[in-house]
């Protein structure tokens, strides 16, 4: 008897320090849980700091790191290093590293106050070479506020002329690159939301006719007015009356301060303006002329 009391008391040892390391192993999953959630939290406010950053580049490499900086202060914190670098163009990327504590809880029993997480993110900005949620109106490359060194003359009250061009074609493109006109009705909703496509670079077939006198199109001219909307840019054109197109080299930002049509006339008032745009970069940066659109991306 004496020895079946003895083997019940070691089988009471063993379970307690079996329930000791089994209670210390699951406090232990629970911490590594904790900090793997930090470290992702840490990578997207990495991701995100450096896509912020991003849009002030190359131009203002001082105001990318003030805005990276600024963000990651807003959105948990943490030891940074910004840098630049060149990829296409100079200062067209940012790096931004962060290290955030991420503290123990049930750690602390083994003497763990805190682990280090670090995340790393890259962005870079350039001309896109194809953009989203372009609107049809085309701009003359001659336009003399295009031809500002090195950027075009943003910010200054001008005129878009939607003249004829071409036997029939009135400066409005058909973004889906179909040929014979898109019509008023398509052409308004490109203009209140944007060709939902990525528009590449090259040659567009003309809607024709004065296709800007269709109320659609004047209603949604009107909605837009204090809007930034993309126009493309040409500077050639070919062919002629159902086939006449445009050559698109690039594109503006333009914010949109009146419309007036009358018969054959089609004025579009407003401003050049910069615009960060929805768009896809060229891995060689040989895109888009530039005239202010900028696309930003993460990169390896």
């Amino acid at each position: 008897m004496k020895r079946l009391h003895s083997e019940r008391g070691q089988a009471a040892v063993l379970t307690v320090v079996f329930l000791a390391g089994l209670l210390g192993a699951m406090a232990m999953v629970l911490d590594v849980g904790s900090w793997f959630r930090e470290q992702r939290a840490t990578q997207s406010a990495a991701d995100a700091a450096a896509l912020a950053g991003a849009q002030e580049l190359p131009e203002f490499p001082g105001s990318a790191s003030a805005v990276a900086s600024e963000y990651l202060t807003s959105n948990g914190g943490g030891a940074a290093a910004i840098s630049f670098s060149t990829r296409n163009y100079p200062n067209d990327t940012i790096s931004v590293d962060v290290t955030r504590k991420a503290p123990g809880v049930f750690a602390k029993l083994f003497g763990i106050n805190s682990v280090d997480v670090h995340a790393h993110a890259k962005a870079r900005t350039g001309n896109p070479d194809s953009a989203r949620y372009a609107a049809p109106i085309a701009v003359d490359r001659q336009h003399p506020l295009l031809n500002c060194t090195p950027l075009p003359c943003f910010g200054q009250d001008t005129v878009l002329d939607l003249k004829k061009t071409g036997p029939g074609a009135f400066r409005l493109l058909n973004l889906d690159g179909s040929k014979g006109g898109t019509g008023g009705k398509i052409d308004a909703e490109w203009i209140l939301r944007g060709f939902d496509g990525y528009m590449p670079l090259g040659w567009y077939g003309s809607d024709p006719g004065a296709a800007f006198n269709d109320s659609k199109i004047k209603e949604a001219l009107d909605i837009r007015i204090g809007d930034e909307l993309l126009f493309p840019i040409y500077d050639s054109v070919q062919s002629n009356g159902a086939n006449f197109e445009y050559r698109v080299i690039g594109w503006v930002g333009f914010v949109v301060t009146g419309f007036q049509s009358n018969g054959n006339k089609g004025l579009v008032n407003g401003q050049f303006v910069r615009v960060i745009w929805e768009g896809m970069l060229s891995e060689s940066g040989s895109g888009a002329e530039d005239f202010g659109v900028r696309s930003v991306e993460l990169v390896e």
